[in-house]
């Protein structure tokens, strides 16, 4: 995988654990920063290092799912609650650029590693922070919780059967990436003004500022989403899939009349565009079922692979519906993943979290 760019020179103390932190920390050690992750000796460190697969070796001291968000860092075990440790991570944040924690709020207090602490030993000192609803509410969060509170769920599956969560973290994820975001910015502004900053992020707040149109569609439109199969509710065909002969899938992502138009070329249904019931977005909206049922009866006699070309030949948004091995397969995710030799000799392989390039 190419550089992207580097934070090189740029020290991090990892105070934060599970995944919505480390991934932050991560992100930043690709970047190039030096992160220095602090685990509790108590515990065995950071829990995900026993969250093993059943196929995973049990002697083996990292489970695939540390390694996802804890590559690249150099990792110390320090008891936060004596004094000895206290004061040894009181000296490491003296001499660190970022500060990085997702305490439960008021255990910054309670451990005497809460911002205006660490800023009276380092008062340009960036100090990022996750919770799960904001600093005055000390609820422990976890991802699949906040699935439900904030909506994901309730938009998540078929209307005939229970809520689903989203299989990834997507709110850690989703938290992580506000901070990051968070963290950045502040460096920029560090540079031009030589003073740190509080940046804060909580998974609440960023799964409601992901929840984009659908809570547009609500508070504007008046329309509640639920839960159809992932579907989107302002456009058809979108999110809709096609099953082909070989009984190999792809979704469709035809947003616009013209879109539609050179699907129903390609289907070799030209006449079908131009029926009143398919003939604009709103109304293959309001038809959705019949417009899919008659173009599954069309790609039910096609296979997949010369149903796609003949779709990206004339630019129609659509892609085949890949498992994960087959996803992770293509050369351009291939370019993407990142390997690492670990103290205990084991070999790790995770996927970036830079995901962007920068040319010079």
């Amino acid at each position: 995988m190419s550089t992207r760019t580097d934070l090189n020179g740029i020290k991090v103390l990892e105070l934060a654990a599970v995944l919505a932190g480390p991934a932050v920390g991560t992100f930043l050690a690709e970047l190039g920063a030096t992160v220095t992750k602090v685990e509790n000796p108590h515990t065995g460190g950071d829990m995900t290092r026993s969250w093993k697969l059943p196929s995973e070796p049990t002697e083996q001291q990292h489970s695939a799912y540390f390694c996802s968000v804890n590559w690249g860092k150099k990792h110390v075990f320090i008891d936060l609650r004596n004094e000895e440790g206290h004061a040894e991570v009181m000296r490491l944040a003296a001499d660190a650029d970022i500060v990085l924690t997702n305490f439960r709020p008021g255990d910054d207090h309670k451990l005497r590693l809460d911002f205006e602490t660490v800023k009276a030993v380092n008062p340009d000192v960036i100090y990022g922070s996750i919770n799960g609803y904001g600093a005055d509410n000390p609820r422990a969060a976890f991802d699949v919780v906040l699935q439900a509170e904030a909506g994901f769920m309730a938009l998540n599956g078929f209307a005939d059967r229970p809520p689903v969560k989203f299989p990834l973290a997507i709110i850690d994820m989703l938290a992580a990436h506000q901070l990051k975001q968070g963290l950045l910015l502040a460096l920029f502004n560090r540079e031009r003004t030589g003073k740190g900053c509080h940046v804060t992020a909580s998974l609440f707040d960023a799964a409601i500022s992901a929840l984009s149109n659908y809570a547009t569609n609500w508070l504007m439109g008046g329309h509640l989403s639920q839960r159809d199969g992932g579907v989107h509710p302002n456009i058809c065909p979108y999110g809709d899939i096609l099953t082909c002969t070989d009984g190999k899938m792809i979704v469709l992502a035809a947003a616009t009349d013209a879109q539609f138009k050179k699907l129903c070329a390609v289907l070799e249904i030209p006449s079908l565009a131009e029926k009143s019931i398919f003939s604009t977005v709103q109304q293959r909206v309001g038809n959705r079922e019949a417009l899919m049922e008659r173009l599954n009866t069309i790609s039910l006699q096609l296979d997949r692979d010369s149903l796609l070309e003949g779709l990206h030949a004339e630019g129609i948004p659509a892609g085949a519906i890949r498992g994960l091995d087959e996803a992770l397969a293509l050369p351009e995710a291939q370019a993407m993943l990142l390997q690492q030799t670990l103290d205990d000799g084991s070999q790790t392989v995770r996927p970036a979290q830079v995901g962007f390039r920068m040319a010079k």
